[in-house]
C-alpha cells in the first residue's frame, strides 16, 4: 500500500514539474504576461536616471523596483516597454514634479512630455495600459529621509529614486483622483 502511494504521488510530481517546465517554456517564449488590473507602475522620471516601483491596487503596497538610467531624459524604450509587458502592469503613473506653488517646471514639461511619449509607444503595442501624471513634490525628501533612517543608504549622493517611486504610489492610492490620465490632458 506504501509502495503503490508513493509510486502514484511521484508520478503526479513528475507531471507537475513537466506541466510548469512546458509553462515556462511557454511564457518566456511570449515573454507577455496577462495584464493584472491591480498591478501599477510608478516612474520617479529625471533626466539622469528614473525610480520604478510596483504596487499593488488592492493591497494598496508598493515596493521599489528598479533605477533605470536615462540618455538625456529617455529611457531605453525596449527594456521599459518589456517590463510593462513582462510584469502585466495595467497602469503606469509618472511623477510630476511641480514646484511647490503648484506651478509647471522645465522639469514637469520634460516628465509631461516623456509621459505623452510612453502613452503613444504604449498605444503602438497595442497593450492596454493606462498612462497618468500624479503630483510628486516632495517625493526624494522623504525618500531620502526614510533612507537614512533605515540605513538603505549611507551617502547623500546615493540613489533614492526607486524609494521616491514608491512613495509616489503610495500618495496615488491614498488619492487615485489626484491623477490625471495623459489622454485627458492637453499638450503644452
Amino acid at each position: 500500500m506504501v509502495d503503490s502511494t508513493l509510486k502514484t504521488d511521484s508520478a503526479i510530481i513528475e507531471n507537475n514539474i513537466t506541466d510548469s517546465t512546458n509553462a515556462i517554456e511557454t511564457d518566456s517564449d511570449s515573454a507577455e504576461a496577462p495584464i493584472k488590473p491591480h498591478l501599477i507602475l510608478s516612474l520617479d522620471y529625471g533626466v539622469k536616471k528614473m525610480g520604478m516601483a510596483l504596487g499593488n491596487s488592492i493591497t494598496e503596497t508598493a515596493r521599489a523596483f528598479d533605477i533605470l538610467v536615462m540618455n538625456n531624459g529617455q529611457p531605453d524604450w525596449d527594456n521599459l516597454l518589456g517590463i510593462i509587458k513582462v510584469w502585466g502592469v495595467s497602469k503606469v503613473v509618472v511623477g510630476l514634479p511641480l514646484n511647490m506653488d503648484g506651478s509647471s517646471s522645465m522639469l514637469s514639461k520634460r516628465a509631461h512630455k516623456f509621459a505623452r511619449r510612453l502613452a503613444h509607444r504604449i498605444m503602438e503595442q497595442h497593450l492596454p495600459v493606462v498612462v497618468s501624471l500624479c503630483d510628486e513634490r516632495l517625493t526624494s525628501v522623504a525618500a531620502r529621509e526614510i533612507a537614512w533612517d533605515n540605513g538603505w543608504i549611507q551617502n547623500e549622493r546615493d540613489p533614492i529614486d526607486d524609494i521616491s517611486a514608491c512613495i509616489l504610489l503610495s500618495t496615488y492610492f491614498a488619492d487615485p483622483s489626484s491623477s490625471i490620465a495623459i489622454d485627458a490632458i492637453k499638450a503644452d
